[in-house]
């Protein structure tokens, strides 16, 4: 990942790129089993976005990190990078890991509320 990573380590790019629904749904097409990529025009005729703004999305994702590109040919092939997506997800893990854990702990130490009927309420 490029290293503008800030105070939590990871780059704010990576964030602002997947704020934008096209490349959430671009990263969710690179990361269906698919080990050996994909294509601009793969991805183009499976969205509905032009291949130049395919290929602007697929820009953003490679200076955020989150994709590879690898020249075949004329064509460049586009996957996850491995890297970029453990990065993200270590930070999530850092942030939200410990909120999770202390949630789990407070339900699993909560007595079930009785309703009406001496049952637990949903």
């Amino acid at each position: 990942m490029p290293e503008q990573a800030g105070r939590y380590g990871i780059a704010n790019d990576a964030f602002e790129a997947l704020g934008d629904p096209s490349r959430r749904a671009i990263i969710e097409l690179l990361g269906a089993n698919v080990p050996a990529g994909r294509s601009v025009g793969e991805l183009a005729a499976a969205l509905p976005i032009s291949r130049p703004a395919v290929s602007r999305h697929l820009r953003l994702l490679k200076a955020a990190g989150l994709v590879v590109e690898e020249p075949r040919g004329t064509r460049r092939i586009y996957r996850l990078h491995d890297e970029g997506l453990a990065a993200v997800r270590a930070y999530l893990d850092r942030v939200w890991g410990e909120a999770a854990t202390r949630f789990r702990l407070a339900a699993e130490n909560t007595p079930p509320r009785r309703g009406s009927g001496g049952r637990p309420r949903p």
